[in-house]
């Protein structure tokens, strides 16, 4: 490759990398801070032991105890989201310790910016609340958020699916717009 080329290919990269980074928003700008990726979570869902056979009863003391992470409340599975307009999700739960919320897009972690805001409330000893918002909503918050609970005893997921839809106002319509 020449010489012209490799310049041609260096400045070209370097303007589209300007762009993105200085005023549009792109579809993964929710996953980075400072310029850095989400940490990818290993797994979907955590789960204990499917079957009632422990190996000695230290271990189901442990995974049968009521002092793990729950969660007591959260948001419905299904979201569908106007473009434009705020998404809010919610994730209640409860656990001794407190369990600490982390929340998840797409398997990624996610950290509050301008865009996206993540509020913590604790309630009373050992519940906490926790809501995420994203407001405006774009086509690239579309996908899977998860709510994770945790404390030293257990993990607790919720999971929501989210989609958005174009809103088409009345008077649009009959204006002869479609």
């Amino acid at each position: 490759m020449s010489v012209r080329w490799q310049i041609v290919f260096l400045l070209l990269g370097l303007c589209i990398g300007s762009s993105l980074s200085a005023g549009g928003r792109n579809i993964g700008h929710k996953l980075r801070v400072a310029g850095e990726p989400g940490r990818l979570t290993g797994y979907s869902q955590v789960r204990t032991p499917f079957t009632d056979e422990w190996p000695d009863n230290k271990t189901m003391q442990w995974y049968t105890t009521k002092k793990g992470a729950r969660i007591t409340k959260a948001s419905h599975f299904d979201y569908e989201y106007v473009l434009g307009h705020k998404i809010v999700f919610l994730c209640i739960a409860k656990g001794k310790p407190r369990p600490q919320i982390i929340w998840y897009k797409d398997g990624r972690e996610l950290y509050a910016h301008r865009y996206l805001h993540i509020s913590q409330y604790w309630r009373g000893k050992n519940r906490i609340k926790s809501k995420m918002e994203i407001d405006p909503a774009t086509q690239g918050d579309a996908g899977i958020y998860e709510c994770h609970a945790n404390n030293k005893y257990s993990i607790d997921m919720r999971s929501f699916r989210t989609d958005y839809s174009i809103f088409v106002s009345s008077s649009a319509l009959s204006s002869g717009y479609k």
